[in-house]
């Protein structure tokens, strides 16, 4: 069979990734992605240590970095992204510059990280006064918010789960009750921690519900990612992704939320006030079959055929069939 007339496959932008080895997510990093776009990942070496603050320095070491960027050359990605959040917070602010200067100057091409995308995404919507939800242990956790704090992002809220391995298994159920936490002294957005954390699916109903926008650790590195080579990530009805949704539920809080205005002049009646009741004269007595000799004249010359008297009971008789009557 000929499909010459295909034409294709249609011309694809590149988006290197680099994720630790431990990374489980693929499938959730490519929900993002047009359908214009590949992503090339690779990983970092394996080491035999669980998650902790010293993975995460292991993991984001530059010559590490480096090697994983020099293998993503051979297929030339206009972007290079370290898809890791504690890797690329654990060492500060200018820890994070200098790893993407690394991956740059080993790639030739730009490169960001998580953490640096989320200082981005945060200067997009305007939060300055934010809660955070991890996976991590109480050490991760702390070096985050001193992450964001050193960034002049306040921490006003947060929840984490203490794990140190397979967080890719952790159900959106769990994320959504540490979100409900967290939340609770009315933060101006959420994020939702670490790339290996599901989020995809549990964050436009996060942000009908807490009425605040919702990042996520993948979401940013990909929004990121993309916004640098001029394309936009995708993602169902999102407030990074899509600023008609910043206009929407997750822009209201819930008190900002309007009642439904009656028009002028509507009276307003109470359920419990007393009605009085209005007696009502009596109907006169008819004869079935008969039309009330007070039927109205108006009425009774439109009808003339059912003056009083009897009414079609002859015509009602005779329309039976002969067996029924």
């Amino acid at each position: 069979m000929d499909v010459s007339f295909l034409g294709g496959p249609a011309p694809q932008r590149g988006v290197g990734v680099v994720a630790p080895f431990d990374f489980a997510l693929d499938r959730e990093l490519w929900r993002w992605v047009p359908d214009d776009v590949s992503l090339h990942l690779t990983r970092t070496p394996f080491v035999p240590v669980e998650v902790s603050l010293d993975l995460a320095r292991m993991v984001s070491e530059h010559e590490t970095l480096r090697e994983a960027v020099g293998a993503l050359c051979a297929v030339s990605p206009e972007v290079v992204a370290y898809a890791c959040t504690s890797g690329s917070f654990v060492s500060g602010v200018a820890g994070e510059r200098a790893m993407s200067a690394a991956m740059s100057r080993a790639g030739g091409t730009v490169a960001l990280t998580t953490s640096g995308a989320l200082l981005d995404a945060l200067r997009e919507l305007g939060a300055r006064r934010i809660a955070v939800v991890t996976p991590y242990t109480r050490s991760v956790t702390d070096a985050l918010e001193e992450y964001l704090r050193e960034a002049g992002v306040q921490v006003c809220g947060r929840s984490y789960l203490g794990l140190t391995r397979e967080i890719w298994r952790v159900p959106y159920r769990d994320v959504v009750d540490m979100a409900r936490a967290a939340v609770a002294d009315g933060p101006e957005a959420l994020f939702i921690s670490c790339t290996n954390l599901p989020t995809y699916d549990v964050i436009p109903q996060l942000e009908a519900e807490l009425r605040m926008p919702v990042i996520s650790a993948n979401q940013v590195t990909m929004w990121a990612a993309l916004r640098s080579i001029g394309k936009e990530a995708v993602g169902p009805y999102q407030a990074l992704l899509d600023p008609a949704a910043r206009r929407g539920p997750a822009a209201l809080p819930p008190a900002a939320l309007p009642a439904p205005a009656l028009p002028p002049d509507t009276p307003v009646v109470s359920l419990t006030a007393e009605v009085p009741v209005v007696p009502v004269a009596p109907m006169p007595e008819t004869v079935p079959g008969t039309v009330p000799e007070t039927l109205p004249e108006a009425v009774q010359e439109a009808v003339p055929e059912l003056q009083p008297g009897p009414v079609l009971a002859e015509a009602a008789e005779t329309a039976l069939p002969e067996e029924e009557r």
